[in-house]
C-alpha cells in the first residue's frame, strides 16, 4: 500500500511516499529555517506564503524520487493540525485537490500523531503495545500512554512552556541563533553544568512546567553580566549546558515514572526535542523499559511520519473523509 504523506503543519513544506506504513520510498523536506532566523522565531504569515511557493515543487520532486506514478498510489495523507492556521490550509488544499484528481481516499492525520508513528518507520523493529510515549517538541510536551493504534490516553503534559519552546526562548536569550534546540545542544558541548537551575517536579503529577526553568535562565544571566551577550564568553556554554541538563533531567526522570505506573511494554520518543543527544542518554539511562527513538532526521515535522500514522489508521479502519477541514487546536486523543 503506497501513500503520499503531506505535512505543512509550521514552517516545513514536506512530502513523502511510504510503502506499507514502514518504508520510505521518498522523503522531501523544505525548510524555512534561515528566513525565519533573522526574526528569532517563526512568523505564520511569512510561513505560509513559503508553504505555497513551496508544495508543489515538494509533492511533485517525492512522487519523481519514488518513482511513483499517482495511478499507483492507495491514498492521500495530509496534517490537519495542530499547527498554525494558514500552513495547514495550503497542505489539506494540496490533498483534498490531489484526492479528488486522482479519486483517491483522502486521510487526516494528527500531527502529534503522526510524530509518535516515525517510531514505525524502517529500519527500526515496530513497536509493542501498550506503549509510552514521550513527545517533545516546541509547542507540545505530553506523556501519552498508547494501549494500541488511535488509542490514547494523556498522562501529562506542560502546564506552561513547551520543552522546544523554552529551549527557543533561552537560546535567543543568550544570543544563540534560532532554531534554539540545536543552538543550545552546540553550545552545551563547550560548557559546564556549573550552574543550579531549578527543577520543576509537580509532585503527585506528570505534568510538566518549563516557565520557571526560563525565568531562573534569564535572572541568572542578568545576575552574571550576560545581558545584552558576549560571544565567546564561556560561561554562556556554561549557561547552556546548566540549562539542558535542567530540562533534560525533568522530562527523564518522569517518563521514567511514570514507565513504573504503567503496564507498559516499552518508552517511545517523538518530536523535534527527540533529536537531543543529551536527552536520548539520559532517559536511555534512567528509563526502566526498552526506549527507541526515530533518527534525528525523523524526528522534525517530516511526510513519512504523516504516511505511516494514515497507513496505520487505514488498518484500524479509520474511515476517510473527503470534507476533512484543518484544526490548528486539535488534541490527541
Amino acid at each position: 500500500m503506497l501513500i503520499l504523506g503531506i505535512e505543512t503543519s509550521c514552517d516545513e513544506t514536506a512530502a513523502a511516499v511510504v510503502a506499507d506504513g514502514r518504508d520510505i520510498l521518498s522523503q522531501v523536506v523544505a525548510s524555512q529555517v534561515e528566513i525565519h532566523a533573522r526574526f528569532g522565531g517563526i512568523v505564520p504569515e511569512i510561513a505560509s506564503r513559503q508553504q505555497l511557493l513551496e508544495i508543489v515543487p515538494v509533492v511533485r520532486q517525492a512522487l519523481g524520487q519514488a518513482g511513483v506514478a499517482h495511478q499507483q498510489l492507495s491514498a492521500v495523507a495530509v496534517t490537519l493540525g495542530p499547527g498554525l492556521a494558514g500552513s495547514l490550509l495550503v497542505g489539506a488544499s494540496m490533498a483534498k485537490a490531489l484526492a479528488l484528481a486522482w479519486d483517491l481516499p483522502l486521510v487526516g492525520v494528527n500531527h502529534l500523531e503522526a510524530h509518535i508513528y516515525a517510531n514505525w518507520l524502517a529500519p527500526a523493529p515496530i513497536p509493542s503495545f501498550p506503549c509510552l510515549a514521550l513527545l517533545v517538541s516546541g509547542g507540545h510536551t505530553l506523556l501519552i500512554f498508547m494501549e494500541g493504534h488511535g488509542r490514547y490516553r494523556t498522562l501529562g503534559q506542560t502546564r506552561d512552556d513547551a520543552a522546544g519552546e523554552a529551549f527557543d526562548k533561552v537560546a535567543r536569550l543568550l544570543g544563540l541563533g534560532y532554531p534554539g534546540g540545536p543552538a543550545i545542544e552546540k553550545a552545551a558541548e563547550a560548557g559546564q553544568p556549573r550552574y543550579h537551575l531549578p527543577r520543576a517536579w509537580l509532585r503527585g503529577s506528570h505534568d510538566f512546567s518549563f516557565s520557571g526553568l526560563k525565568t531562573a535562565t534569564l535572572h541568572l544571566a542578568m545576575q552574571e553580566g550576560l545581558l545584552p551577550p558576549k560571544v565567546g564568553d564561556p560561561r554562556i556554554a556554561d549557561l547552556a549546558t546548566s540549562f539542558q541538563e535542567a530540562a533534560v533531567e525533568v522530562l527523564a526522570e518522569k517518563t521514567a515514572r511514570a514507565a513504573l505506573g504503567q503496564r507498559a511494554r516499552q518508552v517511545l520518543l517523538a518530536g523535534g526535542v527527540a533529536a537531543n543527544k543529551a536527552l536520548r542518554q539520559t532517559l536511555g539511562q534512567r528509563c526502566p523499559l526498552p526506549l527507541q527513538a526515530p533518527p534525528p532526521q525523523l524526528c522534525a515535522d517530516n511526510g513519512a511520519m504523516v504516511a505511516a500514522c494514515a497507513f496505520y489508521l487505514f488498518q484500524s479502519n479509520k474511515a476517510p473523509d473527503p470534507n476533512l477541514d484543518v484544526q490548528p487546536n486539535l488534541r490527541l486523543g
